[in-house]
This record gives structure tokens, sequence and C-alpha cells, in this order.
């Protein structure tokens, strides 16, 4: 069982020991941790926090801990409920709150649980003031609020419907278009609060969904994470149904992937791709992602005039990046669209909203649009780590093994190839190595992957 500090926030299993799981006991005192540090950031007489979950069967229990420690600490809570990261993200400036906890782990299986940690702009917080939290964590000077100034919990479950007003109300979605093209598709909401948001956007841009898995019970149908091996229910949905296409979401609503109409998968790194191509054909510009991304969003980008930038890995740091070079659009390979018009985060609503009006505008089905981008084709694979293994020293071995290829190691080590590359890294989610490649065929990227593990597994005698 595990429990990982990061970047990424307070990343857990449920149960176990204390310390080393996300048990009751981590997850009050890092709730409390956040408390604290929130309130260092102004002095003021009230503070106010945005709390949502996504439908994990822990979820219930871990936000009304964190809650109520908030409250504990005297500052006010806008309880969300069931809902998701991004609709958390939009709610923090509109409630003019000083942050926002999102208790979620995304894709990780049931088992887990994580508390996502927020600023007052409702983006995610960056490296130097999670460092903070966790000293604060580690510390035992919290000062509590006494009963007279105890904080209040005030319940707001309209978020989601505001987010999909936000959404609506974006310019370069084309809900008149949407609406003529009387698309039917397929909804994955793998029993989480995209279950809910996702087909009540698509009813409200006169798009017929179709649910699948849309229960928000937190009983995960299939691994959550939306790759095409956990995706052969939607598959067979999607051409049983005769769809034009299918959505899939991971809990939390902040990855995005689609299925086209043969039941094949689009891919989730072309999710960014197409969207970008939507909105740099209407609003040219310049676009990021991380570095673990495919190459197709800069070949995209540089076709309608822009520059593109890659990232480390992390949402902080691409929204970082996109902020620096006024990036219109940019995001993740993973399926995450962050569109500065809507707000900093990954959504998965944006996502889907901008796609639709790509189709619908283009008169294109959707193998149709994925043939007309530039074919590439990526392997995701990890190593498990052990507490032996020293991930510092492997990583630097292996850049010394490939110093005569073009290097970056910002985060990890990444080498560029001629016609593909490999990115190694250390996960910020999992206690794993994750090798990403990219390459010309399916084949070669896999075969890439597969040679480099065999020479981590020789460097570290595994």
């Amino acid at each position: 069982m595990t429990l990982i500090k990061s970047i990424s926030g307070i990343r857990g299993t449920i149960g176990g020991q204390v310390g080393e799981n996300l048990t009751p006991i981590d997850a009050v005192k890092f709730a409390s941790a956040y408390g604290v540090w929130i309130k260092q950031q102004r002095n003021k007489d009230n503070y106010r926090v945005v709390v949502g979950r996504d439908a994990r069967i822990s979820g219930e229990m871990i936000q009304n801990l964190v809650m109520n420690t908030l409250v504990g600490l005297g500052i006010h809570v806008i309880d969300l409920g069931l809902s998701t990261t991004p609709t958390v993200e939009i709610a923090v400036p509109m409630e003019h709150a000083d942050g926002g906890i999102i208790l979620t782990a995304s894709h990780n299986p049931k088992q887990w649980n994580a508390l996502k940690l927020l600023n007052a702009k409702g983006e995610f917080l960056n490296g130097e003031e999670g460092a903070k939290i966790l000293d604060i964590a580690e510390s035992t000077d919290m000062a509590f609020a006494d009963v007279d100034r105890l904080g209040k919990i005030t319940v707001n479950d309209a978020y989601i419907d505001m987010h999909i007003d936000e959404v609506l109300a974006l310019d370069l979605v084309n809900k008149a278009a949407i609406e003529k093209a009387n698309f039917k598709v397929v909804v994955d909401g793998v029993n989480s609060t995209g279950g809910i948001a996702i087909p009540l956007l698509l009813e409200r841009l006169g798009v017929h969904p179709i649910k699948l898995y849309c229960d928000p019970t937190g009983h995960f149908p299939h691994n959550p994470e939306p790759l095409k091996e956990h995706l052969t229910d939607l598959s067979k949905a999607v051409i049983d149904e005769q769809a034009d296409f299918g959505i899939v979401v991971d809990p939390d609503v902040d990855r995005l992937a689609f299925m086209d109409e043969k039941g094949e998968m689009f891919g989730e790194e072309y999710t960014l791709v197409a969207c970008a191509d939507y909105v740099l054909s209407k609003t040219p510009g310049n676009t990021v992602s991380n570095m673990s991304s495919t190459r197709a969003l800069r070949d995209v980008t540089e076709k309608h005039g822009g520059t593109y930038e890659a990232s480390a890995v992390g949402e902080v740091n691409v929204v970082n990046l996109m902020k620096k070079n006024k990036a219109i659009i940019g995001g993740e390979g993973n399926g995450g669209i962050i569109y500065p018009e809507s707000h900093y985060g990954r959504d998965a609503l944006v996502g889907v909203a901008l796609f639709l009006s790509l189709l619908a505008e283009g008169h294109k089905s959707v193998s149709e649009l994925r043939a007309s981008y530039p074919n590439y084709f990526m392997s995701k694979k990890k190593i498990e780590l052990t507490p032996e293994l020293d991930v510092d020293a492997l990583l630097k071995a292996m850049e010394a093994k490939y110093a005569h290829e073009e290097l970056t190691t910002i985060d990890g080590v990444k080498i560029d190839f001629a016609n593909s590359w490999v990115h190694l890294r250390k996960s910020n989610t999992e206690p794993i190595i994750r090798i990403y490649t990219e390459a010309p065929s399916q084949q070669d990227a896999d075969d890439l992957a597969d040679r480099i593990i065999s020479e981590i597994k020789v460097i570290a005698n595994i």
C-alpha cells in the first residue's frame, strides 16, 4: 500500500498503516496543513475553500474528514458534493474563494484516493507551494479555531450546470452546427461523475447520449484509465448502437478520449491535436504540451503558423509555459485539454464541445478526421519501483548511455532520435518509472520501449 506526496497532491490507498497510506489521520493531517497554508496567504476575517469529489467509494468519507478539518481551522467550506476536477477549478474564482480541494485519484483504481490542491485562481499549486504544505504537515505549529470562530459548510450542487453554461458560452463552441448534425454518441462515464456531467452537456448541445456506466456509484466497471485495452464494452456499444462515435473520461473528468464510428480508438494523444486544430483554425497562435506528448501537435501548430513548445510533465508545468508563451490552447497527451478562454485546467467538458464543433463544421466522420492528421504511434509502458531501486542513478546511467543523441533532462530523460523518441521519468502519482515512446509504426514504438526496458533492467540488475 502506498502514500505519495508530490506536486500532484497527496495520493494514497485507503486503509492500512498511518503514514504509509491515505488513512483518516493522514487525510486530516494534510487537510490541516493546507488550511494553515491558506490562512498564511492573506490576513483576513473570513476564508473560503471549495471542495468537491469524484464518485469513488471512499470519497464521502475523505470529503467529510477534509471539510470538517477546514471547519476546525475556522475556514468556511463550499461543498459541491459529487463534482469534477474542472468544475471545482472554475468554482473557486466564481466563489471568490481562497482555494479548492478535489477528492479524486484521477485514473487510479478504486482503492486509491487523493487530495488535489488548488490556489485562489482555481489552479494547481506549484512545487514551492506544495513543498511548503508538506513542511507544515510535519510540524506541530497548527492553531485551530475556538468554538465561536468555527467555519461553516454551505452546500451548492448547481456547479455542474454552471460549468456547462460556461462551456456553451465559449465563442468557438458552435452549438447551432452541433444541433444540426444530430449526433448520436455513446458515453462511458466509468460509474463516476463524468456519467453526470458529459450526458448533461451533450443534451444541452442537441446530441443524443447513449449512457454506458454512467451511474456514479464509484464501482468502476473496468480499469478507469481510458486506454484501448480497457474499453472493449465501449467499442461494442458504438458499433451496436451505430453511433457517430464514443466518449470516455476518467473518474474526475479531466482526461478525455474518443472512439470512432468503427469502434476503434481515435487515440487519446490526438484528443488535444484535434481540439487544437479547430481552435488554431479560428484563432492562430501558439501551443504547449508536455514532453511525453505526440509530435503531431507540433505539426498541426506549425501548419497554422504557430509555435509549439514542450514542458516538463505535470499540469502546473504545462500551464506555466502556456502563460509564458501566451499559448491559446495546450494540455497533455493523456487527453487533457487546457483552453485558457475557459480556465487554466484540463477540462473534458471543454474538449467535448470543441471536438463536436470541429466535427459538425467539417462534415467528416471521426475515422476520416483521424486519418487527416500526421500518423504517429505511441507505446506507454512502466516498470514497478522497489525501495532498493535508485531511480536517479538509473536515469543518469541512461543519460550517459545516450549522450550522443539529442537529450532533454528537465523531467527525467527524453532521448530524441531522428524518427522516434523515448521519455523516461519517475511518476508523480504511482510508484513506477514510465517509459513512453513514439515512432512511425506501433511495432517500432513497442520495440523501442521493450529495448529500453531491457537496458534499464540490465543496469538495475533486475
